[in-house]
């Protein structure tokens, strides 16, 4: 193997592991974090969150703003697209979803990074014309069952638990598609611009979009609800899990397939199932550390398959 292709391998292996690394932040958000804003509106939850990220980005991006030229209206188009359904839709729909549930009943909600890969692989396909290699559905198959008996051992999925449960599955769907659909457009939005910028974008737009939507239902009123806990939770959330993990997310993306990040983002069930042995005392059993070690694997293996792109041809 040329020194070239070595290096080439590094690379999208180190932008996988990133997208690993904010895919594990996303869980910690769900369980550790989000669950001390329960008592605020979601949209104003979702404004609140990605309006600080805004504000304290923009002083670092002002020099970068003559790189705006370099975008085209169908780049602005899925900038938008992804503030739409990733950063408002799929936002306020998984945050609505682990709100019904209490925070405690996970495997509905946990049940969308078993379809998000569906939704963003065959999105991939159609829209960027990613042509996947024949090891890459066999790596992909086996991480979605691997993610399956992590997250629910041999039973099956509970959706009956409770009277909002079923609704809670809903939103964790709308989550599932909003957020593949996200993954799909950040990479053709990415396409003119950096990432550092394309976060700015990302969360600019979006609090634009919360903005207008919580003004319009009426939930921007209940800002003067929030307590001082609550406002360093959504500190917290901007350094952590909310702008530095999408900063993350964003620099790998830019340098790997959005088929290969759909499945590095199921690290998001993984570090759940985790961290709610940690916080909640909840033990997996041994089929479910077998699957926890098959997903692991997957995933690792998935990270170093080339993927050729029309977006890296151009």
């Amino acid at each position: 193997m040329s020194d070239e292709k070595i290096k080439e391998t590094g690379s999208k292996l180190f932008a996988s592991v990133l997208v690993i690394i904010a895919a594990s932040l996303w869980a910690v958000d769900g369980i550790v974090l989000r669950p001390s804003l329960y008592s605020l509106p979601v949209p104003l939850v979702v404004l609140i969150e990605s309006a600080i990220v805004a504000v304290l980005l923009t002083p670092f991006f002002i020099k970068k703003y003559p790189a705006l030229k370099n975008l085209h209206r169908k780049d602005w188009l899925a900038f938008f697209g992804v503030a739409l359904l990733g950063g408002a839709v799929g936002t306020m729909a998984i945050t609505k979803a682990l709100f019904y549930v209490n925070f405690v009943n996970l495997s509905v909600v946990i049940l969308l990074q078993k379809l998000q890969p569906v939704f963003a692989i065959s999105l991939a396909t159609i829209l960027l014309k990613e042509k996947l290699p024949k090891e890459f559905f066999f790596w992909a198959l086996l991480a979605l069952f691997g993610a399956y008996f992590m997250t629910f051992g041999l039973s099956s999925p509970n959706i009956s638990t409770g009277d909002k449960t079923t609704i809670a599955a809903l939103f964790a769907l709308l989550a599932a598609f909003s957020f593949s659909s996200s993954t799909v457009l950040s990479k053709r939005a990415l396409r003119n611009v950096d990432y550092e910028m394309g976060t700015y974008l990302r969360f600019l737009f979006t609090s634009i979009i919360m903005l207008i939507i919580a003004s319009a239902t009426g939930d921007i009123s209940s800002i003067t609800e929030i307590t001082s806990k609550q406002i360093i939770i959504f500190l917290i959330i901007a350094f952590t899990t909310g702008g530095a993990a999408i900063f993350l997310y964003y620099y790998g993306l830019k340098r790997i397939s959005a088929s290969v990040a759909s499945i590095c983002e199921l690290a998001f069930p993984l570090t759940a199932v985790i961290l709610e042995y940690f916080v909640h005392g909840n033990i997996l059993s041994p089929v479910q550390w077998i699957g926890a070690a098959v997903l692991l694997v997957s995933i690792l293996k998935v990270s170093g398959i080339r993927v050729p792109s029309l977006l890296n041809s151009n």
